[in-house]
This record gives C-alpha cells, sequence and structure tokens, in this order.
C-alpha cells in the first residue's frame, strides 16, 4: 500500500515536472513571438526616434525574417546531433544578447543587426521545443504539448504586441525590446532548472538533404512563401494604415492588435480541425478569404466600424492557413520531417520578408496611390500563393497515381 502510495505520488509530481518544463518552453516560445512582430506596432515611434522613414523601419522586418530564413536551415543541419536542451540553452542565449542589443541601439544599423541575430534563433527554437514538448508527455498526447508551447506564440499575438506597444508609445520603443529580453532571461532560467535532456535521434543529412530535389517540396515553399506573405504586405503597415487612412489614434493601435490576435486564435484553432479533416479544400478555401478580405480592405480601411471588422476576419483568414501550410510540407517531405520543417518556418519568413519588402516599395513609390494601394497588393500576392496550391495539388495527385 505504501509503495502504491509512493508510485502514485512520484507518478504526479513527474507530471507537474513536464508540465513546469512545458511553461518554460511556451516563455520563450512567447518571447520569440513578441520579437518577431513587435515592430509593426511600434512602426512609427521606431521610424521617429532614429529619423528613418516608414518603409525603411517596416525592413526591420524583413530583416529579421530573412534571419530566420538563413538562420533556420543552417542551425538545424549544423547542430542536428547537439544534445537538445544545451541547443535550447545556446538558442536562448544568442536571443536574449540580440534583444539586449536592440535596446541600446544607438542607430537603425545596430538595430537591423540586432534583430538578424535574434531571429537566427527563431526557427531552431520552434522546431527543437517541438521535439522536446513531445518528449516530456506520453505518446497519446504528443500533440498536446507541441500546442501548448506553441500558445506561447499565439499569446505574443494577443497579449504580447498589444502590451509591448503600449509600453513602447508611452516609455519608448526601447522599453519593450528590455522587457523581450527579461522574458528570455526567465525563460533561459526555466529551460536550465526544468526542461531535461532530450538526446537527438540519429538522422542522414544525405536523407534529410535529399528531400530538396523534389519539384513537389519546391512548390510547397513557394505556397507558404507566397500565400503567407500576402498577410504581411498589409499587415506590416498596419498601424500607419489604421491611424492615417482609418483616423484612429496611435494608443488604439495596441487595442485593436488584441482583436486581431484574437482573430488570429480562432483562425489557428479552426484552420487546423479543418485541415485534419480535408487538407487542401480547407486551405483553398483559407486562401481566398484571405484574399477576399485584404481586396475589401482597401474600402474598409476608410471607416472605423469595418475597419475593426475587417482587421479581426483578416487575423482568422492570415493564421486560418498556416496548420494546413505546415500539415501539407510535412506530408510533401515525409522522408525528411525535421528539415521540411525548418525549411517551411524559413518559407513563412521568407513570405514576411517578401511582404514587408513590396509594402514599402508600394508607399515609398506611391504605386496606386501609396499607403491606400498596399492591402490590394497585398491580395495580389495572396492570388500567387492559391495558383502555387493549386499546382502543389496537381504534383501530389500525380505521385500519388505513380
Amino acid at each position: 500500500m505504501n509503495s502504491e502510495s509512493t508510485f502514485n505520488h512520484s507518478s504526479v509530481a513527474m507530471r507537474k515536472a513536464s508540465q513546469f518544463a512545458l511553461y518554460a518552453l511556451t516563455i520563450g516560445a512567447f518571447a520569440i513571438g513578441m520579437t518577431e512582430f513587435i515592430i509593426m506596432g511600434l512602426l512609427p515611434e521606431v521610424a521617429s526616434n532614429l529619423h528613418v522613414s516608414i518603409p525603411s523601419a517596416g525592413l526591420l522586418i524583413t530583416g529579421y525574417a530573412l534571419g530566420v530564413a538563413l538562420g533556420a536551415p543552417f542551425i538545424t543541419i549544423a547542430t542536428h546531433r547537439m544534445q537538445r536542451k544545451a541547443l535550447l540553452i545556446l538558442l536562448m542565449v544568442i536571443f536574449i544578447a540580440g534583444n539586449a542589443l536592440a535596446a541600446v541601439s544607438p542607430n537603425y544599423t545596430v538595430l537591423m543587426i540586432a534583430r538578424i541575430i535574434a531571429a537566427l534563433t527563431h526557427g531552431s527554437f520552434f522546431g527543437v521545443g517541438s521535439v522536446v514538448a513531445a518528449s516530456l508527455v506520453p505518446k497519446e498526447k504528443r500533440a498536446g504539448a507541441i500546442a501548448i508551447m506553441f500558445t506561447g506564440l499565439t499569446l505574443a499575438n494577443i497579449l504580447g504586441v498589444p502590451i509591448g506597444t503600449f509600453l513602447g508609445q508611452a516609455y519608448g520603443w526601447r522599453s519593450t525590446f528590455w522587457v523581450i529580453t527579461l522574458m528570455g532571461v526567465i525563460a533561459l532560467a526555466g529551460i536550465i532548472l526544468l526542461v531535461p535532456k532530450v538526446k537527438a535521434e540519429p538522422s542522414s543529412l544525405r536523407q534529410e538533404l535529399g528531400v530538396l530535389r523534389r519539384p513537389v517540396v519546391h512548390v510547397a515553399l513557394l505556397m507558404t512563401i507566397f500565400g503567407f506573405g500576402g498577410v504581411f504586405t498589409a499587415f506590416t503597415y498596419i498601424s500607419p494604415i489604421l491611424v492615417d487612412i482609418t483616423g484612429f489614434s496611435p494608443s488604439s493601435v495596441s487595442y485593436i492588435l488584441v482583436l486581431f490576435g484574437v482573430g488570429i486564435t480562432i483562425g489557428n484553432i479552426y484552420g487546423g480541425k479543418l485541415a485534419d479533416r480535408k487538407l487542401m479544400p480547407s486551405l483553398i478555401g483559407f486562401l481566398i478569404l484571405l484574399a477576399v478580405v485584404l481586396a475589401v480592405f482597401t474600402l474598409t480601411d476608410h471607416n472605423k466600424v469595418l475597419a475593426l471588422i475587417t482587421v479581426f476576419v483578416l487575423g482568422i483568414a492570415a493564421f486560418g492557413i498556416v496548420p494546413g501550410l505546415q500539415l501539407h510540407m510535412l506530408n510533401t517531405a515525409k522522408e525528411a520531417p525535421t528539415l521540411a520543417s525548418t525549411l517551411n518556418i524559413a518559407a513563412f519568413n521568407l513570405g514576411n520578408a517578401l511582404g514587408a519588402y513590396l509594402g514599402g516599395v508600394v508607399i515609398d513609390y506611391q504605386f496606386g496611390g501609396g499607403l491606400q494601394a498596399v492591402p490590394w497588393v497585398a491580395a495580389l500576392v495572396t492570388c500567387l500563393g492559391i495558383l502555387f496550391t493549386f499546382w502543389g495539388r496537381m504534383q501530389m495527385n500525380r505521385e500519388s497515381r505513380d
């Protein structure tokens, strides 16, 4: 009886330890997600303080996205045999250093370098973190554990970005980066103290890299780049659109971003459920919804109520496509899931970089009316993603017949 009681007590203790370890990973995901998206809410403040244009400040998002795109596959390949906990600690130390440098950046160039340093950790943290999270729980609960970790990314949009925007507007944008740095330190301490050691699975680099020779994988990456690229073509400049065109006060932007965050949470949940049922039909449906919402935003951004509704639906459509794009890539490259997952994260961020750059070009050259034209140009980018999705579906059907 005593031994049974001891066993049960030990089992409960192990579950609690695993839960706290998951929370440490979630805090890390929250901090990284906040770093990625925070510039959008602080675009006018950063541009004014560093004496650069809004499009130039937007390139800070492009720089971060390119850092993820380049760092994700490189670090995954270079560290594929490294002990997972040690790698997570290394990634978080680099992340903290990058954000601390951002907080003290004396000029635009240093801030760009700081953003890229922090970005190098993004893809690998989520890739390795997923493996570690899955190892903390029984096999039948792995998806739930991974979802808990990725909740940090969702919360970063719902809470982190709006709160960070408010802090940046009230106390200067540097204060926001100090808060992110502190979050990184808390996550680092949690990883060191709570996350157990997880060995890397033996893998063949030749097998992993061999997946890149398949055209269907290339098309899957293009689906992600252009499908999600439309989101950031518009959302990078959401703050100036809402202030300069819609007429909201700068202080209102943080509250509107909360609304967008609620939308992406709903989109992420239902996008995942629908993708599990019917992958390609649901993905195409969300992409079409995204293109329509972006095009309509060109009209609704002149009315405050309609603009709020559009921003909310935009959040649903934007993250409704994410689970489908991730699942499609994993289905496409089953023989190399680790590299495929990492490459897809890189593709998302290439889409972010493309979108931020393209939106800046539209504003700089006053194409179609400058800032006013950004949403419908974003819709065109999404339409390219739809075309690649149809192409990808035909390729998958052809491969299954062969």
